[in-house]
């Protein structure tokens, strides 16, 4: 449990202690919120709810304040409490439990931030779901790792978590990969062939074609029909393409643990179950031909096609079909991590989720558009034309660590200009470089009392050490780690996690400009070493959510 959770049942405990003393009157409290004041003055902690009670109770906020006072005073967490017009109730942490959590912070080490639930909720996240036609470009680079991100998030606040790539393998997209990469292999053969004009042109295409001719000559051989040899080369350059993914997303520390093919939604009839479900509850009606699902009861624009006239199923349709799926697999809450193309998409598929009967949180998150910068030059990207900026290239460039960080440390609801100039940089204006020299300072540090023949005893830490403004900006920004991680989770904002730790790394150079941890003064020593300690460990676990490192020398 977080302290803000802590502090929410403790201000509850109060208003009813002083219902029952009679010092107000309700008959129902409002939800208790706990905030973050702007401003130290204001408190580590504030409520507004003297102001909710007010007219359920007929007293000023101010007195529902005085009243609730002391019992809040009362608990071992707050050290004080004050009452502010127009009747906020700023809370200040107590000292004493501020030292307790640094040492709960080294006990519990990689445990620390992370919450254990008695009943943890099934979480499916599907994200990335890139077109099975090529590499993964730097979009999906960003959706891997703000999904991976997030999930880690989600784990760490006591939640199972399955990880899910939606293989787009059926349809015109892979169709045409299919005729791209068979007019290639007629070309390496001496034939003179006309290209497919919305055919994918990457040297790619050529790579795949070849491989395909060495590894199927035998199997290609023995097919006559135009059609039936389009099928197999697509489904054998999708396999290849997906390989290619699955390789550059577990270098990407991305791994899922499903991968679910659209075609065989598509073969085992679920599709056009899924259409039959839909119809009998009466979500479809009939127009010209066409079967169409009542999307505007669910705040769509229009009504949607599911069928078209000649029987062929639209892509909508097989999304439903492949959503119905996940419902039944029992999950509590359900994901999904578009791209930026697809905002208009998100109420017909909520409104789906409703006429399948999904009563769990359905979530639509969409991940925005990355500018890669090069040289002041904005590089386009085409998967058609060949000319995209893969996320293998990025990686090579840049490296994983880099890469995934400078992914997450913005809204995933912004666009984001990925600069690359500063990402190749070995200087404190590198947000992933200082955060991680933070943590190599530190490590440092410890080497340096080995060699010193100093010895770190945690249990030793003195208040009195502590009692200074920096020492103290750590200890409170330690304290609300647990609280980041499951605000992070809960609101899926993975960039909330590197605010808190460029602010405690920030924090943590003011303090070593300002003291020197390691001294003839063994108390002190011990203390700040403790604190060091306590730093190092929330930055490596923060970084663990992101994916990134925490090297121990740089």
């Amino acid at each position: 449990m977080t302290l803000k959770e802590r502090l929410s049942g403790i201000i509850l405990s109060a208003i009813e202690r002083a219902i029952s003393e009679q010092l107000i009157e309700m008959s129902e409290v409002p939800a208790i919120k706990i905030e973050y004041p702007k401003e130290e003055k204001f408190g580590d902690y504030s409520t507004p709810i003297a102001l909710e009670c007010a007219k359920k109770a007929r007293k000023s906020p101010m007195q529902i304040g005085e009243a609730l006072r002391p019992f809040i005073a009362a608990s071992p967490y707050i050290g004080r409490v004050d009452v502010v017009k127009p009747g906020f109730i700023n809370i200040f942490i107590s000292f004493d439990h501020l030292i307790e959590n640094l040492k709960s912070v080294i006990s519990l080490r990689d445990e620390y931030g992370k919450n254990r639930k008695s009943t943890p909720r099934r979480i499916n996240i599907e994200f990335v779901s890139a077109n099975p036609t090529g590499p993964l470009n730097v979009v999906s680079a960003r959706a891997a790792a703000v999904g991976d991100s997030l999930a880690r998030l989600m784990e760490a606040v006591g939640d199972s978590v399955e990880r899910e790539f939606y293989i787009n393998d059926y349809g015109n997209q892979v169709y045409l990969l299919g005729k791209s990469v068979l007019c290639r292999m007629k070309e390496l053969q001496g034939e003179m062939v006309e290209f497919p004009e919305e055919g994918y042109h990457g040297e790619y295409v050529k790579e795949i074609a070849a491989s395909i001719l060495k590894k199927y000559a035998k199997e290609i051989s023995e097919i006559h029909d135009e059609e039936e040899l389009i099928d197999f080369v697509t489904q054998r350059a999708v396999e290849m393409n997906v390989e290619s993914q699955k390789k550059d997303l577990e270098e990407f520390n991305v791994l899922f643990d499903r991968w679910f093919s659209e075609r065989t939604l598509h073969e085992s009839g679920e599709v056009m179950k899924t259409l039959s479900y839909l119809e009998n509850r009466g979500f479809v009606f009939d127009d010209e031909g066409k079967k169409v699902f009542r999307s505007t009861d669910h705040g769509d624009d229009k009504d949607r096609v599911l069928v078209r006239a000649d029987g062929r199923p639209t892509y909508f349709l097989a999304d439903i079909a492949y959503h119905k799926n996940k419902i039944e697999r029992g999950y509590d809450a359900i994901i999904d991590i578009w791209g930026p193309d697809h905002h208009g998409y998100i109420p017909r598929m909520q409104g789906a989720m409703r006429s399948l009967g999904y009563e769990g949180d359905f979530r639509v998150l969409i991940a925005q558009q990355v500018n890669l910068v090069h040289e002041g030059e904005i590089v386009k990207m085409s998967k058609r034309l060949g000319k995209f900026s893969t996320m293998r290239e990025l990686i090579e460039e840049i490296g994983v660590d880099v890469a995934r960080y400078f992914f997450v440390m913005r809204s995933m609801e912004s666009h984001l200009d990925f600069d690359l100039a500063l990402a190749k940089r070995a200087s404190s204006e590198n947000p992933v470089f200082y955060l991680q020299y933070a943590h190599a300072r530190i490590c440092s540090i410890f080497r340096e009392a080995i060699n010193r023949g100093i010895e770190y005893r945690p249990n030793i830490v003195s208040k009195e050490c502590l009692d200074n403004p920096e020492s103290k900006v750590l200890l409170k920004l330690l304290l609300k780690f647990p609280e980041e991680v499951s605000d992070a989770a809960s609101s899926c904002e993975v960039h909330r996690i590197t605010t808190y730790l460029m602010r405690l790394a920030q924090a943590y150079h003011k303090f070593y400009t300002e003291h020197r941890v390691l001294s003839d003064d063994q108390v002190q020593t011990s203390s700040f070493m403790a604190l060091c300690d306590g730093v190092r460990v929330v930055l490596k676990n923060g970084l663990a959510l992101l994916g990134v490192s925490a090297p121990e020398k740089m």
